[in-house]
């Protein structure tokens, strides 16, 4: 059955503005069509009885943090609350991408699928994914969700800056501190192995461009550490060694991720260095707060 033409048009339209958007900002336009596809699955979110089910992390959460976002993503990923069982999940899904909402899009609902999550740190979680149709343009959505994670300091509430004038979602989401927790564990866990740049920038330009109370974080990094099995470096780690920055795997892999960034980044060696500056303290901090509080951390 064909669209309504009410609909073909307002696609029609949003797709000629994300054009123009693509243009004045030198971004490519498959990137900003993701990212519309997904704030407005996360708008659909927002309006649905399953809000409180989820958390907002990632990527997203960040472009909520900087006027302009300084990484783009493809995907968004999420803390699950309940059962957290593949059939569940896409049923819950299947529920949100169905909802109608006059912003030209369409969700495949009957195409969405789970899978496990398999990378480089797996502490369970299921990527679902489907499609979406703007005005014939079709678009990939992928949603991570994890589950089981400590939470501290504890969720926020956060407004989702959107690319056009239409609704923002407004969702619960990790606070900075904890964002920082879990990246700085990925870093300790994966050692000289870890290739995920992204969370090395992301906590240099957080630790730059915010004042961070000491306990907030030291408590995050102290549950985030106990949650996953995490012995808290308090006297460094390889990844924050300059080990990590002078070898030449690493090199490639940080050229590679500010040339996809476009903006003007530090060397690996010096942002290494910012991070040990930063993130060491917190961490003496954390592990006197984990022996006194062993059980510290919310957990979904």
């Amino acid at each position: 059955m064909p669209e309504p033409r009410k609909h073909r048009d307002v696609g029609a339209s949003v797709r000629a503005r994300l054009l123009n958007l693509a243009k004045q900002k030198g971004q490519p336009f498959d990137l900003l069509l993701t990212r519309y596809g997904i704030e407005r699955l996360l708008h659909r979110l927002s309006i649905s009885p399953h809000r409180n089910h989820f958390v907002l992390k990632g990527a997203m959460l960040m472009t909520t943090w900087f006027d302009d976002p300084h990484r783009p993503t493809r995907d968004v990923d999420l803390l699950g609350y309940g059962d957290p069982a593949p059939e569940s999940m896409v049923a819950t899904f299947r529920e949100i991408c169905a909802i109608g909402f006059d912003d030209g899009i369409t969700f495949d609902v009957d195409g969405l699928r789970a899978e496990p999550i398999r990378e480089e740190l797996d502490y369970g979680g299921l990527r679902l994914r489907t499609t979406a149709q703007l005005a014939g343009a079709r678009i990939t959505i992928v949603i991570d969700i994890g589950f089981g994670d400590a939470v501290e300091p504890g969720v926020e509430e956060v407004e989702l800056p959107v690319l056009l004038d239409l609704p923002q979602p407004k969702l619960r989401s990790y606070a900075r501190e904890t964002v920082i927790a879990e990246k700085f564990q990925a870093m300790v866990a994966l050692g000289l192995a870890n290739s995920r740049m992204k969370d090395f920038y992301d906590i240099w330009i957080l630790s730059r461009h915010y004042d961070f109370d000491e306990d907030r974080l030291a408590r995050a990094i102290a549950a985030t550490f106990e949650r996953r099995g995490t012995a808290i470096p308090a006297n460094g780690t390889e990844a924050l060694s300059p080990a990590f920055p002078n070898d030449a795997t690493k090199q490639r892999q940080w050229t590679a991720f500010v040339r996809d960034l476009g903006i003007e980044v530090p060397p690996l060696d010096e942002v290494v260095a910012d991070l040990a500056g930063f993130l060491l303290p917190h961490a003496c901090r954390a592990t006197n707060t984990a022996l006194r509080e062993p059980s510290a951390g919310r957990r979904s």
